[in-house]
């Protein structure tokens, strides 16, 4: 059996996903270790997991709080900035440490997800197998896709194209502090040039918890890459609060803006607005962003619950709607339960993730920001009211069920390392 490490980025929908396919391994009699920075220990809920500290001295205790305040609100281009400049630290320390950790724990193989360079680089400098895993978008690229952070829809025009390109440079050039570390440490590792993320994916196989459906039209993905799904298990969930008691004859909303957007209140309100608007029911699950005086100032303002955690699979698969910030883990798990989705997407990947959405015709996309009461009220309703969104669902959630989610990807990656 082997010991296979798992290196990505230090938030908890990543570690999610990744725990995810570490059960399934640890399940065929696999053992697994995570190894970061040591405050996303946190994140890991099964006690089989290994976890193997990273960085004490430049990511100590308290530090990573600070990291994902900054990344939960970037703002404008400094902000921007600064969240790289934390993903280039990050990615430079795990570099830096890697190796000799791999070597002292006897890491076999390594499963790398896709948004941090560092686990890909320092497996192929060890020359060990590695796996790429895409918890969030995938990153690889094709003439005619938009990158994942970018909120264009699918086009073919001659002007989209050219829009693709030229978002492609600006991101690039807002990404050189990364990729300037990844382009050293490829160096130091005496690795064939590289510097981009696109660029550090497996020749073994590459995972993404998406399915094809759900994605832009692609032709260029290579034979490797998988489709697998929602990366979930029973395990792996934190949520055992119970489901509210919905009443029947009126509209459910569930509004989740994830781990790191909960705290915004202002939001929330205007969602709790339009669903007063629609004598809806809405139930706002907040992740701990906000205090009690809030969540009594937005049951004042039109939601009906309003708490820290929710069991989201249960409240989906009841929820005639879901207000989310197009967080991939959120969606996913809507195409599964059938529920429409008014996306108003943030940060990361979210625009992209939108642009999907409505690719897809499985929902909406709003504005976080400059979505009034009245737009939002008038969406939802939409949402609530117009069938085709129901029929395109119920299609993409058939293939999401067949494609074999963390199971599958525990198969993929045992056949590869044979």
């Amino acid at each position: 059996m082997a010991h296979f490490g798992v290196v990505g980025p230090a938030y908890f929908s990543h570690f999610n996903a990744l725990e995810a396919i570490a059960v399934e391994l640890i399940e065929r009699g696999h053992r697994v270790t995570f190894l970061h920075r040591v405050d996303a220990k946190a994140f890991l809920r099964d006690p089989r997991l290994g976890f193997h500290v990273l960085g004490a001295a430049s990511h100590p205790t308290g530090s990573l709080a600070e990291s994902l305040r900054r990344a939960a609100n970037p703002g404008g281009p400094l902000g921007i900035r600064a969240v790289i400049a934390d993903m280039a630290l990050t990615t430079d320390m795990l570099c830096r440490e890697l190796p000799a950790a791999m070597q002292l724990l006897g890491i076999d193989a390594v499963l790398a997800d896709q948004m941090e360079a560092a686990g890909a680089l320092a497996a192929d400098a060890a020359g060990i197998p590695f796996i790429s895993i895409a918890c969030a978008l995938p990153v690889n690229r094709e003439p005619g896709i938009p990158l994942p952070v970018m909120p264009f829809k699918f086009d073919t025009t001659e002007r989209a194209l050219q829009m693709y390109q030229g978002s492609a440079r600006v991101y690039d050039w807002m990404m050189g502090a990364h990729s300037r570390v990844v382009a050293q440490w490829a160096a130091t590792f005496k690795l064939s040039p590289r510097s981009m993320l696109h660029e550090c994916l497996s020749p073994l196989a590459q995972i993404s918890q998406t399915v094809s459906g759900f994605d832009f039209p692609r032709s260029a993905l290579p034979a490797t890459f998988h489709h697998v799904g929602p990366l979930r298990t029973a395990s792996t969930s934190q949520i055992t609060s119970a489901m509210p008691p919905v009443a029947a004859g009126r509209p459910f909303i569930f509004a989740s803006l994830g781990t790191l957007q909960g705290q915004r209140f202002s939001l929330f309100k205007r969602i709790a607005q339009a669903a007063r608007k629609l004598n809806a029911q809405l139930l706002i699950a907040h992740c701990g962003g906000l205090d009690a005086a809030q969540e009594r100032a937005l049951v004042r303002a039109g939601a009906t619950w309003v708490t820290d955690f929710a069991p989201q699979a249960a409240v989906l698969a009841r929820a005639d709607a879901v207000v989310s910030h197009a967080g991939l883990n959120t969606v996913m798990d809507a195409i599964v339960a059938r529920t429409p989705i008014l996306a108003l997407p943030i940060a990361f990947d979210q625009p992209g993730v939108a642009s999907r959405v409505c690719h897809a015709d499985i929902g909406l996309s709003g504005s976080a920001r400059l979505g009034s009461t009245a737009t939002l009220a008038r969406m939802l309703e939409q949402l609530l009211k117009q069938s085709h969104f129901a029929t395109a669902l119920d299609a993409l959630a058939i293939e999401v069920e067949q494609a074999g989610g963390a199971a599958r990807a525990a198969g993929i990656i045992e056949h590869v390392l044979r």
